[in-house]
């Protein structure tokens, strides 16, 4: 009798409340105050004097609670920037951190919360599963619609004695509560809509194409345990959210319904990538930002079309890629199809001003082999890709990414 077939498994950790919705920072006070009186608020400089900081900051006071704001956040998160955050969170002796912005201020939060109850330095914690025990508690209020964030077990960081940047993974770093109000990202520019939304439907994608990994029960597991039967379905939901209403975002910044869509197809990516990773796509953005100095999102965009025209050519996977586009366009299964979906993707990019290949942002081709050999340095990542990355395999979808050449899917 043939083996049967391996039944699918599933893992979640996520944040005990998660509330997404205009107006949903209302809950802010009651939510903070669970965890402590003393709160160090970790927020992105453009926010300082705004009106929404201020009432934020108001309504906690109002509250009882002792609040600091710490806004000396560099976007590239530098590690000594972060121990001097951390130095000021002691300081003020903080019972939790509230985290209020983009990826960066939400990752800077993670690290004060880490650094504020363990000992430095920041190195120490590299990688995954490194965190001891549980960090102070997050509470995280993004102002942009991408990373997720607010909902994953990861934040990455700038070391000057890496080339790259290095991510510290651990269950204890989900903050205990994500808030998400789409009202907070109606002023954020067209640029950072369309690459943090790009990289939003990333997540979802890779999340949803993820290989299936070998799981030991009996041992502790990894932060990112591959394809998960319970995030599917809400890679599928990001999907839909975000490929109607993504350009309309960049299009229309004051379009209400547009920024609640996105934000939570945001939402929805984070939690699908945060238990199951990432892969190619962001495999190859670590040097390929590192490199041309663009954003994180661009590059995973910018890359997508080629990721998704490799993996089509896995029939198994082909199918995965189909059904995403289902998602996306909102058609019936049956009008599906991998080369449908990846069209449509090179059409999105087009709309929301994702450039078409690298040469455009400045990379040249004699760095390729070089952004090949530092991709294959993120392990973790290329072994949740559902293809085996080879070296030539990496090189060959570069060459394709800055000539900008898809394959012909007239033949296929």
């Amino acid at each position: 009798m043939p083996d049967a077939p391996a039944l699918p498994i599933g893992t979640l950790r996520l944040p005990a409340r998660v509330h997404v919705g205009y107006g949903a920072r209302a809950q802010l006070p009651g939510i903070v105050a669970r965890h402590g009186r003393r709160v160090l608020a970790v927020v992105d400089p453009f926010l300082v004097g705004t009106p929404v900081l201020a009432e934020v900051v108001d309504q906690l006071t109002a509250a009882g609670l002792d609040v600091r704001v710490h806004a000396d956040i560099t976007p590239e998160l530098p590690v000594d920037t972060l121990t001097a955050a951390a130095e000021v969170a002691r300081e003020h002796g903080a019972d939790v951190v509230l985290a209020i912005g983009g990826g960066s201020a939400l990752d800077a939060a993670k690290v004060v919360a880490l650094l504020s109850r363990y000992d430095g330095p920041l190195s120490r914690y590299y990688g995954e599963n490194l965190v001891p025990g549980p960090v102070l508690p997050i509470v995280a209020v993004p102002t942009t619609a991408g990373t997720g964030s607010e909902v994953t077990p990861v934040a990455v960081v700038s070391d000057p004695e890496r080339e790259l940047k290095v991510g510290v993974s651990s269950p204890f770093l989900v903050p205990v509560a994500a808030v998400v109000d789409p009202e907070l990202t109606l002023g954020a520019p067209a640029s950072v809509t369309a690459f943090s939304g790009i990289d939003a439907l990333v997540h979802a994608v890779e999340s949803y194409t993820a290989r299936p990994l070998a799981t030991d029960w009996s041992a502790p597991q990894p932060v990112f345990t591959g394809r998960n039967v319970l995030t599917e379905p809400i890679a599928l939901q990001a999907a839909g959210h975000l490929g109607p209403w993504l350009p309309v975002a960049v299009r229309e910044p004051g379009n209400r319904r547009a920024r609640h869509e996105v934000a939570l197809g945001a939402l929805l990516g984070g939690i699908a990538f945060g238990s199951t990773g990432t892969h190619l796509c962001h495999a190859l953005q670590y040097p390929i930002g590192a490199l041309t100095k663009t954003p994180h999102g661009l590059g995973t965009g910018l890359v997508l079309p080629y990721v998704l025209d490799l993996l089509r050519q896995d029939a198994e996977v082909a199918g995965r890629i189909a059904a995403l586009g289902a998602a996306l366009e909102g058609i019936a299964p049956e009008d599906a199809s991998a080369e449908r979906t990846l069209d449509r993707v090179v059409a999105i990019n087009a709309e929301i001003g994702v450039p078409a290949d690298l040469a455009a942002i400045g990379l040249d081709r004699d760095q390729l082999p070089h952004v090949a050999d530092l991709a294959l340095r993120s392990a973790r990542l290329l072994a949740i890709a559902p293809v085996d990355p080879t070296r030539d395999l990496l090189l060959d979808l570069l060459e394709r990414a800055h000539a900008g050449t898809l394959t012909d899917r007239s033949a296929t």
